[in-house]
């Protein structure tokens, strides 16, 4: 049966179901008159899949979208689940949204399955970042936890992240244990839509106030920011949760100064001011660097709409901003964490995508470093491994996530602006700069760079040509990148490293995961990996070499550009 045939079959289905609601089979109904089939092939030529993750995907009817129906199924596979693994227990999870559209209303539809299920609910009032979701889970001593949120991707998104009982996103057995369960719902009508408002707790204001306690424990040199508490810090939510913490967070600590983006500042799922909310990109920062220019600030931090990730610009020599990437920002804030710690013991995490500079730093400075597959969840997981033996101290990865402490277990960018602004102040309380620390750590340790290609590939189509550039990879790798041979191939889906030049192989002591990895004569590398959330195959590529000086700076920086830019070519041509 080809898609088409599919797709009309599952719709005929909604149609006949006395589950679905009115207005939604008036959807339905048009996507099956319209004469462009496309649409209702994307909305339901699959089930939208319950991955380790969770859900994610585009918002509308059909069993391939974010709706009311498909959130249910997760969450009823879930509580189902929960209720197995605890039997004689109350059964408690907590809840958050973000600032998306239908977030909100998502949330509650969560909230009245799993009461409908007789699972204690702690629901919080308004949207929150994620990283209170996650601390919440272990402060209220649930089981469970789940945010409404698509964190970066665009607006049309909108997504669902479920947690386990240490605070953390779902990881084996677990994962796989929901997704059977969440597979098992085949029918609407299994689902427990009518809540049970008694068991509906709404969140007090108790639990943020004992995570922000938590934070100002953790932040160094803080008789800095005592002295340097006007220095001006430039702020954006990108219309997401973040305003609700990010600048009270900071106050706290002390900070006097900071200048919120006010056209950013109310939470807007369809985020009017920019193309996509995401930090990443430079355009999505444009009103925070527009504004930190016009005040002279030390600082920009701008988060994006689930407030897990950051972005940051600093200034360079002549006073001008730029945008730090992930790399550098997480490489930053583990030279100024480690470089300000007496204690040599305990460890800090990364993953396998983010920069080597990290790991060169921690071996230099005596503290043992872990990479872990791409995901905080793995981090969270290793930090689970070694609760009560070792201390964690902090981790991080390329594409914005950092954690410091571990009274959060995923990304948390509401302590990352505090540890950023405090960093500011530091520097400035030595009369010096971001970037001239930032330039002192490449001369100590290395100077890497890194590049990111995000081929994006939409709809059915796009995952088989995302699914077969994979196949081509793992199957005739590159012999020759940028004029270097290809001197090792690492595959984390068969767990095997080969090295090209002598076929010799050994094992990757990692979990399966379809990623690969090469490196060049020279130490250069290339990850890819389709993206577990978005409609991408991404393309990392990393290359160093040492920075005799500050002042050499300029001059190696564009050799490395180009090499990038060499090996960019090399892979988008094979």
């Amino acid at each position: 049966m080809d898609l088409l045939s599919i797709s009309k079959s599952k719709a005929e289905k909604w149609l006949q179901s006395s589950t679905i609601d009115s207005s939604t089979k008036e959807e339905v109904k048009k996507l099956l008159a319209d004469s462009n089939p496309k649409n209702l092939i994307d909305s339901f030529y699959k089930e939208l899949e319950f991955g380790t993750g969770g859900l994610r995907g585009i918002m509308g009817v059909g069993a391939n979208c974010i709706n009311q129906y498909t959130i249910g199924a997760a969450t009823q596979g879930l509580a189902n689940y929960l209720n197995q693994s605890f039997p004689s227990t109350e059964v408690k999870v907590a809840i958050a949204y973000d600032s998306r559209n239908n977030s909100k209303q998502l949330a509650q539809t969560v909230a009245n399955v799993f009461s409908a299920n007789n699972i204690t609910v702690y629901l919080f009032p308004e949207l929150r970042p994620t990283p209170l979701l996650s601390f919440a889970i272990r402060y209220l001593k649930c089981q469970s936890g789940v945010v409404i949120t698509a964190s970066h991707n665009p607006r049309e998104y909108n997504g669902y992240k479920a947690y386990w009982t240490d605070g953390a996103q779902l990881v084996p057995p677990h994962d796989k244990n929901v997704i059977k369960e969440v597979n098992a719902i085949t029918d609407y009508a299994q689902i427990k839509f009518n809540a049970n408002p008694s068991k509906i707790i709404t969140i007090g204001s108790d639990v943020e106030n004992a995570y922000y306690e938590q934070v100002l424990k953790l932040i160094p040199k803080q008789e800095s920011i005592h002295r340097e508490k006007d220095i001006p810090l430039v702020y954006s939510s990108i219309h997401g949760a973040g305003i609700t913490m990010v600048p009270e967070c900071l106050k706290r600590l002390g900070f006097e100064n900071v200048q919120v983006v006010e056209e950013q500042r109310i939470p807007d799922g369809n985020f009017p001011t920019v193309q996509s909310p995401n930090p990443e990109e430079k355009s999505a920062m444009e009103m925070a660097l527009q504004k930190a220019k016009a005040i002279q600030a030390e600082l920009v931090m701008a988060t994006d709409p689930d407030t897990d990730r950051v972005g940051i610009g600093i200034k360079n020599a002549a006073g001008e901003f730029f945008l730090l990437n992930g790399n550098q920002a997480f490489s930053l804030m583990m030279w100024f964490i480690l470089k300000n710690r007496k204690d040599k013991s305990g460890y800090i995490a990364k993953t396998i995508v983010t920069t080597e500079l990290v790991d060169t730093m921690a071996n230099k400075l005596g503290i043992e470093c872990y990479n872990t597959l791409t995901g905080f969840k793995y981090i969270a997981e290793l930090m689970r491994t070694w609760d009560g033996k070792k201390e964690f101290i902090a981790a991080g990865e390329e594409s914005y996530g950092y954690m410091v402490g571990d009274f959060v277990r995923d990304k948390d960018a509401v302590s990352a602006c505090a540890f950023f602004a405090a960093m500011a102040a530091a520097a400035k309380d030595e009369g010096q700069t971001l970037y001239q620390w930032l330039l002192q750590m490449y001369v100590e340790f290395g100077f890497y760079k890194e590049g990111l290609i995000n081929l994006v590939r939409k709809g059915a189509e796009g995952e088989q040509q995302i699914k077969d550039m994979m196949k081509t990879f793992r199957e005739s790798p590159p012999k020759i990148i940028a004029g270097e041979k290809v001197v090792r191939k690492l595959d984390y889906k068969t767990s095997e490293e080969t090295n090209l030049l002598t076929g010799e192989k050994t094992v990757i002591h990692q979990p399966s995961s379809d990623v690969l990895q090469f490196y060049t004569e020279s130490g250069n590398k290339i990850s890819v990996r389709p993206s577990g959330t978005e409609p991408k195959i991404k393309f990392y590529v990393s290359v160093n070499t040492t920075l005799a000086s500050a002042a050499d700076y300029d001059r190696v920086a564009l050799i490395l550009d180009q090499k990038i830019k060499d090996i960019e070519k090399d892979i988008l041509q094979s």
